[in-house]
């Protein structure tokens, strides 16, 4: 049930024409790939590298989290774009 639900939002995140804001952003990357890949297993970036650090950072922040409780947050976060790209 879940992974359906999980592969229609993932779905879901690429039709929005709402802006998402760049923190937004990052913290559907970081359930998207805790739910898909489980803890981070890359080494960090270097500092220099902005948007890999931000990135690595929010996806490292999961460490220890189910992959399908990401993929209940991701789902519901998608839930939550959704609704205010509705107005």
């Amino acid at each position: 049930m879940c992974q359906v639900e999980f592969e229609m939002a993932c779905a879901a995140i690429k039709q929005l024409k709402a802006p998402v804001s760049d923190q937004e952003k990052l913290l559907v990357y970081s359930y998207y790939k805790q739910a898909t890949q489980g803890d981070c297993n890359i080494p960090a970036p270097p500092a220099t590298d902005l948007k890999a650090k931000a990135k690595w950072e929010a996806w490292n922040v999961n460490k220890g989290m189910s992959k399908m409780d990401a993929m209940r947050i991701y789902i519901a976060k998608v839930e939550e774009l959704k609704k205010n790209e509705a107005g």
